[in-house]
């Protein structure tokens, strides 16, 4: 196990919040989806997001993260997950499209990672991920034409939360710091260009669109590149308490 830059360490931090919050957001789905099928969905992607965590929480206790702080013993502005997940409101239609954007932003982040470290960790990663994300695209496409107004507020909100969280567009091939470090195999710029194309690539033919987009976000003054956000928030602590299982305490056997 190699040291790893502390960029590189926050980087992981992140994306593995990001997926702490979404199981737990996937947890919440599988209760409260329009039909079974759904809400097996969603049981299912909070179950494989728990087994990334932990398999996550091991890279960054190797570098130096402690295991209880990892589990959540921390206050809530130091969970560094993507800020459309901090909490979701409207209907299924939002919630799906908040989900949908916030898993495949933390998936281009992972995948984008090039390091020895991670050996065939992310692609056994990728091959659960693939399910969550084409069933994402799927739903998403049929409710762009069902509830297309839904979708399309929502897609203009959560977006610049998802591209802060992947990062500035300033950040290509010159200047980005973890890919002149080798820590990733392509700059921010190439993953932001990626990611937008793909949901250009879903709504095309639909009445969907990512014309009003904000895609100047984040403003690299403003960004805080270990939260990857701007303007602050967090989770409430109710959802971290939830996350830690604090109430669960008294059925642990000594």
């Amino acid at each position: 196990m190699s040291e790893w830059p502390d960029i590189a360490v926050d980087y992981v931090q992140a994306i593995t919040d990001t997926k702490i919050v979404l199981g737990h957001r996937y947890a919440q789905w599988s209760l409260t989806g329009p039909s079974l099928e759904d809400d097996i969905g969603g049981a299912s992607a909070a179950q494989e997001e728990v087994g990334h965590v932990r398999q996550l929480f091991r890279l960054l206790e190797d570098q130096g993260r402690d295991s209880d702080w990892l589990d959540g013993h921390r206050d809530p502005e130091a969970v560094n997950n993507v800020a459309s997940l901090d909490s979701i409101d409207g209907e299924w239609p939002e919630y799906l499209t908040t989900m949908a954007t916030a898993d495949r932003a933390a998936w281009y982040l992972l995948d984008a990672i090039d390091h020895e470290d991670f050996g065939g960790m992310v692609t056994k990663m990728g091959e659960d991920e693939y399910f969550h994300l084409e069933y994402h695209d799927a739903r998403l496409e049929s409710l762009a034409e069902k509830e297309t107004d839904a979708i399309q507020s929502t897609l203009e909100e959560t977006l610049p939360h998802t591209l802060a969280f992947i990062g500035p567009a300033e950040y290509d091939a010159e200047s980005d710091p973890l890919y002149e470090a080798g820590f990733t195999d392509r700059p921010v710029s190439e993953i932001r260009e990626s990611y937008l194309g793909h949901f250009e690539d879903l709504f095309e033919g639909t009445p969907v669109s990512l014309e009003n987009v904000d895609r100047s976000v984040p403003d690299i003054e403003a960004w805080n590149e270990t939260r990857r956000r701007v303007n602050g928030g967090s989770i409430p602590e109710a959802d971290l308490v939830q996350i830690r299982g604090d109430s669960n305490e008294l059925y642990v056997m000594d």
